[in-house]
Protein backbone atom coordinates (compact mmCIF):
# COMPACT_ATOMS: atom_id res chain seq x y z
CA UNK A 1 0.00 0.00 0.00
CA UNK A 2 1.42 3.37 -0.99
CA UNK A 3 0.72 6.87 0.25
CA UNK A 4 -0.96 8.24 3.36
CA UNK A 5 -4.35 6.78 4.21
CA UNK A 6 -7.37 8.95 4.78
CA UNK A 7 -9.31 8.64 8.03
CA UNK A 8 -11.80 6.42 6.21
CA UNK A 9 -8.98 4.35 4.78
CA UNK A 10 -7.40 3.87 8.22
CA UNK A 11 -10.76 2.81 9.62
CA UNK A 12 -11.27 0.30 6.80
CA UNK A 13 -7.78 -1.14 7.23
CA UNK A 14 -8.29 -1.44 11.00
CA UNK A 15 -11.62 -3.20 10.41
CA UNK A 16 -9.94 -5.72 8.11
CA UNK A 17 -7.16 -6.38 10.62
CA UNK A 18 -9.59 -6.83 13.53
CA UNK A 19 -11.80 -9.11 11.44
CA UNK A 20 -8.79 -11.13 10.32
CA UNK A 21 -7.68 -11.47 13.94
CA UNK A 22 -11.10 -12.88 14.87
CA UNK A 23 -10.99 -15.34 11.96
CA UNK A 24 -7.50 -16.51 12.91
CA UNK A 25 -8.53 -17.10 16.52
CA UNK A 26 -11.49 -19.18 15.40
CA UNK A 27 -9.98 -21.15 12.54
CA UNK A 28 -6.26 -21.04 13.19
CA UNK A 29 -3.58 -19.57 10.97
CA UNK A 30 -3.19 -22.64 8.77
CA UNK A 31 -6.92 -23.03 8.02
CA UNK A 32 -7.93 -19.38 7.66
CA UNK A 33 -8.14 -18.01 4.11
CA UNK A 34 -8.45 -14.58 2.59
CA UNK A 35 -11.97 -15.55 1.53
CA UNK A 36 -12.80 -16.07 5.21
CA UNK A 37 -11.47 -12.62 6.01
CA UNK A 38 -13.39 -11.01 3.15
CA UNK A 39 -16.60 -12.70 4.28
CA UNK A 40 -16.10 -11.61 7.89
CA UNK A 41 -15.23 -8.01 7.06
CA UNK A 42 -17.50 -7.45 4.07
CA UNK A 43 -14.62 -6.43 1.84
CA UNK A 44 -13.81 -7.29 -1.76
CA UNK A 45 -10.58 -8.82 -3.02
CA UNK A 46 -9.60 -5.52 -4.61
CA UNK A 47 -10.10 -3.75 -1.27
CA UNK A 48 -8.09 -6.36 0.58
CA UNK A 49 -5.17 -6.13 -1.83
CA UNK A 50 -5.37 -2.34 -1.84
CA UNK A 51 -4.50 -2.32 1.87
CA UNK A 52 -2.34 -5.45 1.80
CA UNK A 53 -0.71 -5.69 -1.65
CA UNK A 54 1.44 -8.68 -0.68
CA UNK A 55 -1.59 -10.68 0.36
CA UNK A 56 -1.89 -13.03 3.31
CA UNK A 57 1.66 -12.69 4.63
CA UNK A 58 1.36 -8.91 4.87
CA UNK A 59 -2.03 -9.22 6.52
CA UNK A 60 -0.62 -11.73 9.04
CA UNK A 61 2.11 -9.27 10.02
CA UNK A 62 -0.53 -6.56 10.55
CA UNK A 63 -2.59 -8.94 12.69
CA UNK A 64 0.53 -9.84 14.66
CA UNK A 65 1.05 -6.15 15.43
CA UNK A 66 -2.60 -5.84 16.43
CA UNK A 67 -2.36 -8.86 18.75
CA UNK A 68 0.89 -7.55 20.26
CA UNK A 69 -0.81 -4.24 21.03
CA UNK A 70 -3.71 -6.14 22.60
CA UNK A 71 -1.35 -7.95 24.97
CA UNK A 72 -0.56 -4.64 26.66
CA UNK A 73 -4.00 -3.10 26.22
CA UNK A 74 -5.58 -6.04 28.03
CA UNK A 75 -3.45 -5.26 31.10
CA UNK A 76 -4.70 -1.69 31.38
CA UNK A 77 -5.39 0.41 33.33
CA UNK A 78 -3.32 -1.51 35.87
CA UNK A 79 -0.05 -1.93 33.95
CA UNK A 80 0.15 1.81 33.48
CA UNK A 81 -0.44 2.63 37.15
CA UNK A 82 1.59 0.28 39.35
CA UNK A 83 2.06 2.79 42.16
CA UNK A 84 0.91 0.67 45.11
CA UNK A 85 1.03 -2.97 46.21
CA UNK A 86 -2.72 -3.15 45.66
CA UNK A 87 -2.22 -2.02 42.05
CA UNK A 88 0.43 -4.71 41.53
CA UNK A 89 -2.00 -7.33 42.86
CA UNK A 90 -4.76 -6.15 40.52
CA UNK A 91 -2.33 -6.27 37.59
CA UNK A 92 -1.31 -9.80 38.58
CA UNK A 93 -4.96 -10.89 38.68
CA UNK A 94 -5.70 -9.39 35.26
CA UNK A 95 -2.69 -11.15 33.70
CA UNK A 96 -3.70 -14.50 35.18
CA UNK A 97 -7.33 -14.06 34.12
CA UNK A 98 -6.34 -13.12 30.58
CA UNK A 99 -4.15 -16.14 30.03
CA UNK A 100 -6.48 -18.54 31.82
CA UNK A 101 -9.30 -17.40 29.53
CA UNK A 102 -7.00 -17.83 26.55
CA UNK A 103 -6.04 -21.33 27.66
CA UNK A 104 -3.67 -23.21 25.42
CA UNK A 105 -4.54 -21.01 22.45
CA UNK A 106 -2.23 -18.08 21.85
CA UNK A 107 -3.14 -16.01 18.77
CA UNK A 108 0.16 -14.15 18.83
CA UNK A 109 2.24 -17.29 19.32
CA UNK A 110 0.39 -19.12 16.55
CA UNK A 111 0.98 -16.26 14.16
CA UNK A 112 4.71 -16.22 14.77
CA UNK A 113 4.95 -19.98 14.40
CA UNK A 114 3.14 -19.74 11.07
CA UNK A 115 4.89 -16.75 9.48
CA UNK A 116 8.27 -17.47 10.99
CA UNK A 117 11.02 -15.34 12.40
CA UNK A 118 12.39 -14.62 8.94
CA UNK A 119 9.29 -12.73 7.79
CA UNK A 120 10.15 -9.01 7.67
CA UNK A 121 8.86 -7.14 10.68
CA UNK A 122 7.86 -10.09 12.86
CA UNK A 123 10.94 -10.16 15.07
CA UNK A 124 10.73 -6.37 15.43
CA UNK A 125 7.11 -6.69 16.60
CA UNK A 126 8.05 -9.12 19.37
CA UNK A 127 11.12 -7.09 20.36
CA UNK A 128 9.08 -3.90 20.62
CA UNK A 129 6.32 -5.64 22.59
CA UNK A 130 8.81 -6.94 25.14
CA UNK A 131 10.53 -3.54 25.36
CA UNK A 132 7.27 -1.72 26.04
CA UNK A 133 6.14 -4.35 28.55
CA UNK A 134 9.43 -4.28 30.46
CA UNK A 135 9.46 -0.48 30.47
CA UNK A 136 5.96 -0.44 31.96
CA UNK A 137 7.04 -2.81 34.74
CA UNK A 138 10.15 -0.71 35.37
CA UNK A 139 7.97 2.42 35.58
CA UNK A 140 5.83 0.63 38.17
CA UNK A 141 8.87 -0.24 40.29
CA UNK A 142 10.05 3.36 40.10
CA UNK A 143 6.57 4.49 41.16
CA UNK A 144 6.94 2.35 44.28
CA UNK A 145 10.31 3.98 44.93
CA UNK A 146 8.81 7.43 44.48
CA UNK A 147 6.15 6.72 47.14
CA UNK A 148 8.70 5.23 49.54
CA UNK A 149 7.53 1.65 49.20
CA UNK A 150 10.83 0.46 47.74
CA UNK A 151 14.43 1.52 48.39
CA UNK A 152 16.19 3.65 45.82
CA UNK A 153 19.10 1.25 45.52
CA UNK A 154 17.44 -1.74 43.87
CA UNK A 155 18.24 -2.52 40.24
CA UNK A 156 14.99 -1.50 38.57
CA UNK A 157 15.76 -2.75 35.07
CA UNK A 158 16.93 -6.16 36.28
CA UNK A 159 13.84 -6.58 38.45
CA UNK A 160 11.56 -5.62 35.56
CA UNK A 161 13.36 -8.00 33.19
CA UNK A 162 13.06 -10.84 35.71
CA UNK A 163 9.33 -10.21 36.16
CA UNK A 164 8.76 -10.21 32.41
CA UNK A 165 10.76 -13.42 32.03
CA UNK A 166 8.71 -14.99 34.82
CA UNK A 167 5.46 -14.08 33.07
CA UNK A 168 6.67 -15.42 29.73
CA UNK A 169 7.88 -18.64 31.32
CA UNK A 170 4.59 -19.17 33.09
CA UNK A 171 2.63 -18.48 29.91
CA UNK A 172 4.81 -20.91 27.94
CA UNK A 173 4.07 -23.68 30.44
CA UNK A 174 0.37 -22.80 30.38
CA UNK A 175 0.35 -23.08 26.58
CA UNK A 176 2.03 -26.49 26.82
CA UNK A 177 -0.06 -27.94 29.66
CA UNK A 178 -3.22 -25.87 29.84
CA UNK A 179 -2.48 -25.16 33.51
CA UNK A 180 -1.83 -21.75 35.02
CA UNK A 181 -0.20 -22.83 38.31
CA UNK A 182 3.30 -21.88 37.14
CA UNK A 183 2.16 -18.48 35.87
CA UNK A 184 0.46 -17.79 39.20
CA UNK A 185 3.54 -18.90 41.12
CA UNK A 186 5.89 -16.82 38.97
CA UNK A 187 3.86 -13.64 39.41
CA UNK A 188 3.31 -14.20 43.12
CA UNK A 189 7.00 -14.85 43.72
CA UNK A 190 8.09 -11.86 41.66
CA UNK A 191 5.85 -9.50 43.60
CA UNK A 192 6.81 -11.16 46.89
CA UNK A 193 10.48 -10.58 46.08
CA UNK A 194 9.78 -6.88 45.59
CA UNK A 195 7.94 -6.70 48.89
CA UNK A 196 10.78 -8.51 50.61
CA UNK A 197 13.20 -5.91 49.30
CA UNK A 198 11.02 -3.26 50.91
CA UNK A 199 10.93 -5.08 54.24
CA UNK A 200 14.66 -5.79 54.26
CA UNK A 201 15.51 -2.16 53.66
CA UNK A 202 12.97 -0.96 56.23
CA UNK A 203 11.72 1.63 53.78
CA UNK A 204 10.17 4.76 55.23
CA UNK A 205 7.48 6.49 53.21
CA UNK A 206 8.21 10.10 52.22
CA UNK A 207 6.11 12.92 53.71
CA UNK A 208 2.64 13.38 52.27
CA UNK A 209 3.74 16.75 50.91
CA UNK A 210 5.73 14.97 48.19
CA UNK A 211 5.24 16.54 44.78
CA UNK A 212 4.88 13.10 43.21
CA UNK A 213 1.34 12.76 41.92
CA UNK A 214 -0.03 9.24 42.31
CA UNK A 215 -1.83 7.83 39.33
CA UNK A 216 -5.36 6.67 39.86
CA UNK A 217 -6.94 3.51 38.57
CA UNK A 218 -10.53 3.50 37.49
CA UNK A 219 -11.63 0.08 38.68
CA UNK A 220 -14.77 0.43 36.58
CA UNK A 221 -12.68 0.22 33.42
CA UNK A 222 -13.12 -3.23 31.88
CA UNK A 223 -10.00 -5.30 31.41
CA UNK A 224 -10.22 -7.39 28.29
Amino acid sequence: MRGELTAKGRATRARIVEGAAAVLRERGVAMATLDDVMARTGTSKSQLFHYFPSGKDELLVAVAQYEADQVLEDQQPYLGCLDSWEAWQRWRDVVVERYEAQGDQCPLGSLFLQIGRSTPGTRAIVTELMRRWQESLAAGIRALQATGRLPAGIDVDTRAAALLAAVQGGVSILLSTGRSAHLRAALDQGIADLRQAAMTAAVVRPPSTSSTMPCTNDDSSPAR
